[in-house]
């Protein structure tokens, strides 16, 4: 299915059918303040299958990340972070960064790395923010599988030729960016920059 949703103001019954598709395992293709992500309910050990399937790589190689819709669930997926980086996350969050901590118990073990970290994103995206909120827990994301074309990565309606067979839903939610999100390792207590990508670096201090 490909569904239109809009970006400033989401349409309930629409965020309400992609709730339910990922309560029920589904798979869904949808817009962050980066590059569209592929995800699925972070509970549903089948779907996480699907992805790391569609993407061609084992579950714990994938480095899946939580979609989360604010900081209150940081402790429930991580385990306690330093006050320098808390607010180090309260300065770049929402926004195109992903940050790198030591994965909880909580973590569904499927998701977990060889490292037992786990990367938490909170994109500046009104779509993804109110799905994950409406879900009332992280969304697993990842990113869709490289390739070449632009319009692969910015264009939901040809997401929608390339993968719809293969996921429940495509959401175009506009046009996507072409850049990821930059990634932050913070398992040592001192951020260290894995991936410059959509968020700057320099911005943070």
């Amino acid at each position: 299915m490909l569904l239109e949703i809009h970006p400033d103001n989401p349409q309930p019954r629409a965020i309400k059918t992609v709730v339910e598709c990922l309560r029920d395992g589904g798979v869904v293709i949808y817009p962050t303040d980066t590059i569209y992500g592929i995800g699925c309910n972070i509970f549903n050990a089948d779907a996480i299958t699907r992805i790391a399937r569609i993407k061609n790589i084992e579950p714990k190689k994938a480095q899946f990340s939580f979609i989360c819709a604010d900081l209150s669930h940081l402790s429930d997926y991580a385990k306690s972070v330093s006050t320098p980086i808390f607010r180090l996350l309260k300065t770049a969050l929402p926004g195109p960064y992903t940050f790198i901590l030591d994965a909880s118990k909580q973590v569904p073990k499927q998701l977990k790395t060889k490292k037992d970290t786990v990367g938490i994103r909170i994109p500046n995206n009104h779509i993804c923010h109110t799905i994950v909120k409406e879900l009332g827990h992280p969304l697993m994301s990842a990113s869709l599988p490289i390739d070449v074309d632009v319009e692969y990565f910015t264009d939901p309606e040809v997401m929608y030729d390339t993968f719809g067979s293969v996921v429940d839903i495509v959401i175009n939610g506009g046009p996507g960016h072409i850049l990821s999100s930059t990634v932050i390792d913070c398992t040592s207590g001192v951020p260290v920059l894995v991936r410059e990508g959509a968020g700057k670096w320099e911005h943070l201090f």
